[in-house]
């Protein structure tokens, strides 16, 4: 596994070992595995409202399973979990001949394995612009509730007090298992294998979810920091709101039944922190199943882009109908330095709170090589160790050499990483300087002073480790949506664990430093439950039209080497999300009507909707994704060959009844000589609340080369608001 991999999952996101079975886990005599039965749409006959609706959906879902059972086991047992609530399935332990049976029956949408996904604060709110919320406005936060997907929460910490709070809303129908809630915590659930299971808790044992869940909805707490670092006020975007945790971590199976509640429960808003190293097509993946039926019920999805930027995968949670969320920075660096013995100073990157290291020996081991085999009978003990090839690059096994610092090659310099031990990570080249030091000398020393804090004055920067477009699933739909801060973000932890995460870390604390697009869908889940405070009736895909139209341009000197394709549409910008001027609304029908564009059958779409009568019979041969009236437009186009595009758009007045836009364009120089651009009509009049008004976009030119990006912006505005629309055009190999 590659270094910044290896960095990513034990450091960046924190390593989960997921209890809950996943297809990598075989079951009784190795031959079945846990498989997902989808079968969309709940039958209004079998409303979750009513018990008989439950047993109705179980008893359907046994009848279905025994019909290819032939070893003389029963339905009961093998489903490990009846979705039945919010959605139509069951998780169960299945052999592959069983679920390819399954899979051709009818009323079956699709049957894949339950894999186990990835996971994927004082100053990231100020950097936005976006103030604390006062106190007599934290009422009219009350009424929201966020839902997490996640590995659970730690609630004795000062984020999720309730003091002050009054009673849940009353439109909350979820409840408390295994776990004493309060009116902050309003919600607590964990699952296994796809049950939600009396002996499971909610408690975070990880960190993980306490720090998205105060990301999104902490209350405010003053003089936070971890161990004096990163000093200030730790808050969420809305700390007036609820919050109900599903501790879903991580099977497949877990996170469709983390939906399945949640979405029946009553939440306004979905947050999920998790994804695969890539995106799978939409009716095979859960993230995006569970989704959909939550844009069915009037639920926003948040969810992250993905870590795999560094691993040429791209971006993962691609749905239409889901925010996907990538990582920028901050305005605020971690470094650290070692000053070697010849006076020459390194700088790197560090979460390091430990006490300088003055005049240590630097000793290079076998091959580079930092795993714990390796060192074991070297000499180590007092001294700082220098890790070129270590295959978990997260200090562990100099920690347990007795080392007193480590030195680790990182391919991922925007990023400070917290160690077991005094430490720092440094790139290649600057690793290459200090053994250039350490072979010119038979003593070799160095100071390895303690974290300092630096102003980023670039940022924002896309991430180096966020996933980057173009979507493999539905190309001429522009994912990520927008960035958010993902790089050292400071909130709540869990005393259940070390701030590594490691096990020989017995380090305790309130509040951690990591980093992740984990880190930045929380920031966008908070934001959209607060547009969500303002605007009770809109549906998902007008708060994703605010939160995307408001972004802040980052087409900057810090991105220059990045695109749209990496950042969206651009920075969160929570302040001006509430009253955006126009959205871009999308109902289910279209969203339908684009799947049935991109080629889904009629029968399938039928049993995932309920409607017998899907878009697909009116939809035009001629239609294409990119007709979705998305507040962006993205269009893959072939190298070398002239094109045109058009994108037809309607937009809905949220701001005042009468009200005119004009119409520019933001042409970056190298967009302008490429590409051209035309739209119809070049002014939109409204004379009333809610009007809808059409508009299309002609985008024509020729891409020369493969791999090519070029984006410019589509800006409605007047003396009250500002309406961006990326518009995206790139060339890729087929």
């Amino acid at each position: 596994m590659p270094r910044a991999r290896t960095l990513l999952l034990l450091l960046l996101v924190v390593t989960v070992f997921a209890t809950s079975l996943s297809a990598s886990e075989s079951i009784g005599d190795g031959s079945q595995q846990v498989y997902i039965v989808y079968l969309g749409h709940l039958p209004a006959s079998m409303d979750a409202s009513e018990p008989e609706g439950f047993s109705a959906v179980e008893f359907a879902h046994h009848d279905l399973l025994n019909q290819v059972l032939d070893d003389g086991s029963s339905a009961s047992d093998r489903i490990l979990r009846s979705y039945k609530r919010s959605l139509n399935g069951f998780a169960a332990k299945l052999s592959k001949e069983e679920a390819d049976k399954l899979s051709g029956m009818n009323g079956v949408v699709s049957v894949f394995l339950s894999r186990t996904l990835d996971l994927l604060t004082t100053r990231s709110w100020d950097f936005l612009g976006f103030p604390q919320t006062p106190i007599e406005e934290l009422p009219l936060e009350g009424d929201v509730i966020i839902g997490m997907l996640d590995t659970g929460i730690w609630p004795d910490s000062p984020s999720f007090s309730d003091e002050g709070f009054g009673p849940p809303p009353s439109k909350w129908k979820g409840t408390c298992h295994n776990f004493t809630c309060n009116n902050k915590i309003i919600g607590a659930r964990a699952y296994d294998g796809g049950s939600s299971s009396s002996g499971q808790s909610p408690l975070d044992d990880d960190g993980h979810g306490s720090h998205t869940a105060s990301t999104a909805a902490g209350r405010a707490v003053a003089n936070v920091s971890l161990f004096g670092l990163a000093n200030g006020t730790a808050r969420g975007a809305v700390p007036g709101a609820r919050l109900a945790i599903y501790k879903v971590c991580c099977g497949e199976a877990d996170i469709l039944a983390g939906f399945d509640d949640a979405i029946a429960d009553g939440v306004d808003v979905i947050s999920i922190s998790i994804g695969n190293p890539f995106a799978f097509e939409y009716f095979s993946d859960v993230i995006a199943i569970g989704s959909f039926h939550a844009m069915r019920r009037g639920v926003l999805t948040s969810a992250s882009a993905g870590n795999s930027g560094l691993e040429g995968f791209t971006v993962c949670n691609v749905a239409p109908w889901l925010l996907s969320v990538a990582a920028s920075s901050i305005d605020r660096r971690f470094i650290d330095k070692i000053v070697l013995g010849n006076g020459k100073t390194i700088v790197g990157a560090s979460i390091n709170t430990f006490p300088t290291l003055t005049n240590v020996t630097l000793a290079f081991p076998t091959n580079g090589s930092c795993d714990l085999t390796n060192l074991e009978g070297g000499s180590y003990t007092g001294k700082v160790v220098l890790c070129q090839k270590a295959e978990e690059n997260d200090g562990s096994g100099p920690l347990l050499a007795g080392a007193a610092g480590a030195i680790i090659v990182s391919d991922i310099p925007d990023v400070a990483f917290a160690l077991p031990l005094p430490g720092l990570t440094v790139t290649q080249d600057e690793f290459d300087q200090i053994m250039a030091y350490v072979n010119s000398t038979s003593n070799p020393v160095g100071t390895l002073d303690h974290t300092e804090i630096t102003v980023n004055q670039q940022a924002p920067v896309a991430a180096s480790f966020s996933s980057p477009g173009p979507n493999l699933i539905t190309p001429d739909i522009l994912k990520p949506d927008l960035s958010a801060p993902g790089v050292d973000i400071i909130a709540s932890w869990s005393l259940l664990s070390s701030p590594t995460g490691l096990p020989d870390d017995k380090r305790k604390v309130q509040y951690n430093i990591i980093s992740g697009t984990s880190m930045a869908c929380p920031h966008a889940s908070g934001a959209a439950a607060y547009v969500k405070s303002f605007h009770r009736d809109w549906s998902p895909a007008m708060i994703m039209s605010a939160l995307i139209t408001t972004a802040a341009p980052m087409d900057t000197l810090g991105n220059s080497n990045t695109s749209a394709l990496k950042y969206g549409a651009g920075q969160l910008n929570p302040a001006k999300a509430h009253d955006p001027g126009l959205v871009y609304d999308a109902s289910e029908s279209d969203y339908v009507a684009m799947l049935c564009a991109q080629g889904y059958n009629a029968t399938q779409l039928a049993l995932i909707t309920g409607c017998n009568a899907t878009a697909c019979s009116n939809s035009s041969t001629s239609s294409s994704p990119r007709d979705l009236n998305y507040p962006t437009m993205a269009a893959r186009v072939e190298p070398g060959k002239n094109f045109t595009v058009v994108f037809p758009r309607t937009v809905t007045n949220v701001g005042a009844a009468s009200a005119v836009y004009d119409l520019r364009f933001e042409f970056p120089d190298e967009a302008a000589n490429v590409l051209t651009a035309e739209v119809s009509p070049n002014e939109l009049e409204f004379s009333e609340q809610n009007q809808k008004v059409s508009f299309t976009v002609t985008v024509s030119g020729v891409v020369l080369e493969e791999g090519q990006v070029y984006s410019f912006t589509v800006v409605w505005y007047n003396n009250e608001h500002k309406v961006s629309s990326s518009v995206v055009v790139y060339t890729m190999s087929q």
